[in-house]
């Protein structure tokens, strides 16, 4: 389905925000190599957390829901063999399990979406899962992956961050199952090592040891451990709280969101800072976000790699920023469920925005009046983009088309509603 945005003056309101989706993901995990039952309270539902769901259902995970919280019966360092997993178009996910997946004996991974996690590269865990005894095909390192495992070995691990830091996210939660210790070194840079802050959160709550670095370009992890089983609480999601957030930022607004963590790990926890630094009034007190946006906003330089799922929204702000924003080091942005850069630059110039790409940078040319709209504009079926666009839409001067905006459902399935609720002109149309 596709989404017209009309221009929308103010917004007004008040609510709490998404369950974290990357923590929600994390303990799922977590809970399911654990051996006995754990709870987590507040999990997100979104199409990636219901992946995760799905998966480790299939791999022997006893899963009992509420509307407040899941309990899982883990399956230990013992998955139930399964020929086939379908992590729909979840990148982590799939990445994720990659590792649990070298405990089987053989599983394929399969490819159902084509056009986008299908073009995901997945190179650099496949050869740190080689390195372990493990066997995989691939397709160039695409989906379909088949995973012939078993017994994977610890030891000397190497593994590539330039890309993504989930490849390393997959082997911290394997290896501390594995029989030998792991040393895991990290080659070359590592992206969004913020996200290694969550993961090694998420291990320590579940009672896993790992000595890393203070620059997490490596990892001693111990073998022969346990997950424990254990209550978790889930907190708010920033990377979808961000765009909220940049709506009431270029709007006249009073917009309050609670259960966003003053000191949260999570990079996207950035957009506040982002905001600030644009002048935006805003507060933010007890883990409660209040914009009382003017519709008023300054250009900003920012480096983006610690926040990379908040990016999107820091740009639709500064479209309408007066100056030129620069953000920069998020070439990472090109390998997601889209291109980032390139296929969301391109809709940004079509619904009127003056923008400009590096390999790994996005200008912004900020025009306080507005832009124009009028335009269908293509989303690239990626959650991300969609509620960026949506951003801009609402001050542009006619209404954007935001085609396939349904997949927003990928990490935050009610964000339309929660714009409605706010106030905001959207429309559901087939």
């Amino acid at each position: 389905m596709d989404v017209i945005v009309k221009p929308t003056p103010s917004l007004k309101g008040q609510f709490g925000a998404l369950s974290s989706k990357n923590y929600t993901t994390r303990y799922l995990l977590a809970a399911a190599l654990a051996e006995g039952t754990s709870t987590i309270h507040f999990p997100a539902h979104s199409e990636d957390s219901d992946a995760m769901r799905r998966c480790i259902a299939d791999l022997g995970a006893l899963l009992e829901e509420d509307d407040e919280k899941i309990v899982i019966t883990g399956f230990g360092r013992n998955p139930h063999p399964a020929t086939e997993l379908n992590v729909g178009n979840a990148g982590a996910v799939l990445r994720f399990l990659m590792g649990t997946a070298a405990l089987l004996p053989d599983v394929t991974f399969v490819n159902t979406y084509p056009e986008s996690l299908g073009k995901r590269p997945h190179l650099d865990l496949i050869e740190a899962l080689e390195q372990m005894g493990v066997e995989v095909e691939h397709q160039a390192g695409r989906l379909p992956i088949r995973i012939r495992g078993g017994q994977p070995k610890g030891g000397h691990i190497r593994v590539s961050g330039s890309v993504s830091s989930q490849y390393l996210s997959a082997l911290l939660f394997l290896t501390p199952l594995l029989e030998e210790d792991s040393h895991i070194e990290v080659l070359h840079d590592l992206k969004s090592k913020v996200v290694i802050g969550q993961t090694l959160e998420v291990l320590e709550q579940a009672g896993i040891t790992v000595h890393a670095s203070e620059d997490y370009m490596s990892f001693d992890v111990p073998g022969r451990q346990s997950y424990k089983a254990r209550e978790y609480t889930v907190q708010g999601d920033y990377p979808g709280s961000a765009a909220i957030l940049a709506a009431a930022a270029v709007t006249h607004s009073d917009v309050t969101v609670e259960r966003l963590m003053e000191h949260s790990k999570q990079g996207e926890r950035a957009i506040v800072d982002v905001l600030r630094m644009m002048e935006v009034p805003l507060t933010h007190e007890n883990d409660v976000v209040r914009i009382q946006g003017n519709g008023r906003l300054k250009a900003v330089e920012f480096d983006g790699d610690a926040a990379t799922d908040a990016v999107l929204a820091m740009v639709a702000a500064a479209v309408f920023a007066e100056g030129t924003s620069r953000f920069y080091n998020v070439e990472n942005l090109r390998y997601k469920e889209c291109d980032r850069i390139t296929d969301y630059l391109n809709e940004l110039k079509k619904a009127g925005a003056h923008v400009e790409e590096r390999q790994a940078e996005i200008i912004v040319h900020g025009t306080p009046e507005g832009v124009s709209g009028g335009v269908e504009i293509n989303a690239h079926f990626d959650h991300r983009v969609i509620m960026a666009l949506t951003v801009v839409g609402l001050r542009a001067a006619q209404p954007l088309r935001i085609k396939d905006a349904h997949h927003v459902a990928k990490s935050y399935p009610q964000y339309f509603d929660h714009l409605r609720a706010l106030g905001a002109d959207v429309e559901w149309v087939q």
